[in-house]
């Protein structure tokens, strides 16, 4: 056996944070997120839909969790074509969700808790009910109104035919063309994603300008933070060429080393640049963050956003769709490590979020889906195995709380919530589900309400039993109430998790593999600023794997059998010396 004082390792980057002094570290460097999917977390009114006031009500529970700060999806003044990422009025709040008085209530109660709020913020495209789209629509071809967005001459003898051949990533045409004031076919918009969202120019000044004063809107609010949504896809190519290739939210060259002319364009970088003399203009300085939803690959070309005078932060996508297996989560650790060192920009962490298969379904599944799947699990796909698929998404929550960086949760992963995966299509709202005509499932399974009370009304979403999504009954089992306080429950490993994580200062800190494990097994050594040495072993293979000599385990996401750990387990342990 192997003595923990000679352990083999291969050093990996030093996380960004270790760069700076450990009382000079920001709190979004090691933070740990809770992502709230308001219409799914907490109901206040009984009206089916959660809202802020239900949000208010659950900062507690928050804070008790671990957690440093959540993110909220859209609560913006919306028709909703696709769950508030239609935006219709930036500056104000649906009446689905509450007022603006209630966001407010909300911000002032979680900064009382000792919690930071992440706003989202969708600059892409607004709604078509957006009151800037109507000024378009009502001034006509040519006119200032119509510059804001991008509207197009069709191509053909009479215009009739869309003015390139871009696909929306929801399905059909990123193109429909209007009827003109006087009544006749007129120009095209494009909409890259629903026909209700239209895309916005952001080679227009008075654009930029809008949404610097939409982001001073909400800091004065006290928002301590965006997440930037499709943060890739603002800035479209020059002269909006074909792309006869497939139009995915994932950016990549394609075989011939083409890059799609609707992502990752340079352009995008002069945005963040400006936008991050914004935020830092608040005080104390550097304490507002921005964080990148971009598809964007390699890891190299994503560290770009993550510039110091740019992003703060962009989520992994890249690990969230790694495949079960040691090589493969290994090569997305060393490769977003060593890509944020060359930029000395922390590393994010994430598994689930609001537009993929919640992470215990996929890892159940017999085929793991696709690393950016967003096509949902339906009724007439294979069902995973839902026992196995929870017993491996606590080893990976276990392993990715071990990092170093900030991590990003999904309402209800601390419960060990599957995909809603047999929800009846009579019940989708996913407009990926619409335009792709019935072929798509779409996300609806992953934003089914949340179950609070295993014997309430709507498993306590709300007192009335309404629900926006229906929930499942298998829910009952995974219910906060019935986990709390229960030693091994998945409730009870986050809050042991977190509370660990915080104590031995992982979020920062040195990582190297250990080697001399096999090729099944991840082991990492952490070494945190106080010169702590933790163990961190993942069992991807099918035997047990021992603890090295003196190695002392914390917590493991199963029990260990005779001081070793069974397949699909992760454990901490401490390191003598």
């Amino acid at each position: 056996m192997t003595s923990s004082a000679t352990l083999p390792t291969t050093p990996l980057t030093r996380s960004a944070a270790d760069e700076r002094d450990e009382a000079d570290a920001l709190w979004w460097h090691d933070a740990v997120v809770y992502q709230v999917y308001p219409r799914s977390f907490a109901d206040g009114n009984g009206d089916g839909m959660g809202d802020l006031p239900g949000v208010t009500a659950k900062l507690p529970y928050l804070r008790d969790l671990g957690v440093d700060a959540l993110w909220l999806s859209p609560y913006y003044v919306s028709p909703m074509a696709d769950a508030g990422y239609d935006v219709a009025d930036y500056r104000d709040i649906d009446p689905l969700f509450g007022s603006l008085a209630d966001a407010e209530a909300m911000i002032a109660e979680a900064h009382r808790l000792g919690l930071k709020v992440i706003a989202d913020l969708v600059p892409n495209h607004t709604s078509d009910e957006h009151a800037w789209f109507q000024a378009a629509l009502a001034a006509g071809p040519g006119s200032p109104e119509r510059d804001r967005f991008l509207f197009r001459d069709g191509r053909g003898a009479d215009g009739e035919l869309p003015p390139n051949d871009w696909r929306s990533v929801f399905g059909g045409q990123a193109w429909s063309r209007v009827t003109e004031a006087d009544g006749s076919p007129g120009q095209w918009y494009l909409h890259i994603f629903d026909v209700k969202q239209a895309d916005l120019n952001w080679h227009n000044a008075e654009v930029r300008a809008e949404f610097e004063e939409i982001l001073r809107f909400w800091l004065d609010r006290g928002i301590d933070g965006f997440r930037v949504d499709v943060a890739h896809g603002m800035v479209k190519a020059e002269g909006l060429p074909d792309w006869d290739h497939e139009q995915e939210m994932l950016d990549g060259a394609n075989e011939d080393g083409d890059r799609p002319p609707m992502w990752d364009q340079d352009g995008v970088h002069e945005i963040y640049r400006a936008w991050r003399q914004v935020l830092d203009s608040y005080e104390p300085h550097g304490s507002r963050m921005m964080v990148a939803e971009a598809w964007v690959e390699p890891a190299s070309r994503l560290a770009r956003y993550l510039r110091p005078d740019e992003m703060h932060q962009a989520f992994n996508f890249h690990y969230l769709g790694s495949r079960w297996a040691a090589t493969d989560v290994r090569e997305a650790i060393e490769t977003s490590l060593e890509a944020n060192e060359m930029v000395g920009a922390p590393t994010t962490w994430v598994l689930s979020n609001h537009d993929v298969v919640r992470h215990a379904s996929r890892l159940g599944a017999a085929e793991e889906p696709g690393r950016h799947n967003h096509k949902g699990l339906g009724p007439r796909d294979e069902q995973p195995d839902e026992e196995l698929g929870l017993h491996r998404a606590r080893a990976a929550s276990a392993l990715m709380l071990a990092l170093p960086g900030s991590a990003y949760l999904y309402q209800g992963e601390e419960l060990g919530l599957p995909e809603h995966g047999t929800l009846d299509d009579s019940y989708r709202q996913d407009p990926s589900w619409f335009r792709h005509g019935g072929e798509v499932v779409g996300r609806d399974g992953c934003r089914v309400p949340l179950p609070w009370k295993a014997d309430a009304p709507a498993y306590g979403f709300n007192d009335t039993g309404e629900s926006w999504l229906p929930q499942p009954a298998s829910f009952a089992r995974y219910a906060a109430d019935v986990q709390e306080g229960v030693d091994g429950s998945t409730l009870e490993l986050y809050r042991t998790l977190l509370r660990l994580r915080k104590e031995l200062l992982l979020g920062r800190g040195d990582v190297a593999v250990v080697e001399g494990f096999g090729d099944d097994v991840l082991a990492l050594q952490r070494t945190t600023p106080d010169d702590g040495r933790v163990l961190v072993v993942t069992n991807f293979g099918d035997e047990p794997v021992a603890l090295p000599e003196g190695a002392v385990a914390l917590v493991a996401s199963a029990d260990l059998v005779d001081n070793k750990v069974p397949t699909d387990v992760t454990v901490w342990a401490s390191l003598p010396g």
